[in-house]
C-alpha cells in the first residue's frame, strides 16, 4: 500500500514539474522566434531553454520510473535529483557570499541612496560590468523605459521633490546626473549644464547626456544602481532557492521511499515463490 502511495506521489509531483519544464521551453522558443521580443527577453531565452530541458528530462525519468515501476530508471532519476540538490545548495551559498555587501549611503535631504562600486563584491562587479554583459543590460534598461516611466509619474504627481524621493536605485543612477555635478533640473530626463561646467571633474558629469537613449546609462552611478538591484534580486532568489530545495528534497525522499518499498515487495515475492507448495 505504502509503495503504491509513494509511486503515485512521485508520479503526480513529476507531472507538475514536467509541465513547468514544458512552459519554460515554450517561453524560450517564443522569445527566440518572436519579432516583438525585447532585448531583456532575448537574454532569458537560453537560460530558460536549458533550465526547461533539465526539468523536463528529470521529470520524465520520474514519471516513467514510477508509472512502469522500473528500478533502473528510478535510480537514474534519484541520481540526477541528488546532483540538482547539491547544485542548488552550492548556488544558494554562492549567492549569499557574493551579495553580502552593498550598503549605500543616504544623500542628505533627498530621500534616496547613492552607491559606490566599493560597496559590492569584486566578483559581482566583474560579472555585471564586463563589456558584453553591460551592453545587454544597458539595452534592456533602454527597452524597459525606466526613465520615461518616471517622467510620466512626475507629470501625474508633483515636481522635483517627488522626482528625487520616488527614485529606485537604478533610476537614481541612470536617469539623472549625480547631484554633486551641480546640473540644473528641468524635467525628469533633461538637466541643464551650467555655463561654468560641472562643479566637480567627475567622469559621470561628462558622461551624462540629455538624449533619452544616452542619459546616464554609461555612468558609474548607473552601474552601481544596477549592482544594488541585482544584489537585492539575488537575495530574493536565495530565499526562493531554499524553498525549491525543500520541495526537491521532499520529492527525493518520496522517491527513495518508493524504490525501497519496491525492493522490499520484490524480495517478499521472491521468498514467497521460493516456498514449497
Amino acid at each position: 500500500m505504502m509503495f503504491r502511495i509513494s509511486n503515485i506521489l512521485v508520479g503526480l509531483l513529476n507531472c507538475c514539474t514536467l509541465l513547468i519544464g514544458l512552459v519554460a521551453i515554450s517561453t524560450s522558443i517564443f522569445f527566440r522566434f518572436s519579432g516583438d521580443a525585447t532585448e531583456c527577453q532575448r537574454v532569458l531565452q537560453d537560460p530558460l531553454l536549458i533550465l526547461g530541458l533539465v526539468i523536463f528530462v528529470i521529470s520524465l525519468l520520474g514519471v516513467v520510473g514510477s508509472c512502469f515501476r522500473l528500478n533502473s530508471v528510478i535510480y537514474l532519476y534519484l541520481f540526477f535529483m541528488f546532483l540538482v540538490i547539491i547544485g542548488l545548495i552550492c548556488f544558494t551559498v554562492f549567492t549569499l557570499l557574493v551579495t553580502n555587501r552593498g550598503v549605500g549611503y543616504a544623500v542628505s535631504g533627498h530621500g534616496h541612496k547613492e552607491y559606490r562600486l566599493a560597496d559590492f563584491t569584486h566578483w559581482l562587479q566583474r560579472y555585471v560590468l564586463n563589456t558584453n554583459n553591460w551592453d545587454k543590460i544597458r539595452s534592456c534598461l533602454v527597452d524597459a523605459r525606466i526613465c520615461q516611466r518616471l517622467e510620466d509619474d512626475i507629470h501625474q504627481k508633483t515636481s522635483f521633490g517627488y522626482y528625487i524621493k520616488s527614485m529606485s536605485p537604478i533610476q537614481s543612477g541612470c536617469c539623472k546626473p549625480p547631484l554633486y555635478c551641480g546640473f540644473i533640473y528641468k524635467n525628469a530626463t533633461f538637466w541643464e549644464i551650467p555655463k561654468s561646467g560641472p562643479l566637480v571633474p567627475d567622469s559621470d558629469c561628462t558622461t551624462w547626456g540629455n538624449d533619452e537613449e544616452k542619459l546616464c546609462y554609461n555612468c558609474k552611478s548607473c552601474k552601481v544602481g544596477v549592482l544594488d538591484n541585482i544584489r537585492k534580486e539575488w537575495r530574493y532568489l536565495a530565499i526562493i532557492n531554499s524553498c525549491v530545495l525543500v520541495f526537491i528534497i521532499l520529492i527525493y525522499c518520496i522517491g527513495c521511499c518508493a524504490i525501497k518499498r519496491h525492493e522490499h515487495s520484490k524480495l517478499n515475492y521472491i521468498r514467497y515463490k521460493g516456498q514449497p507448495a
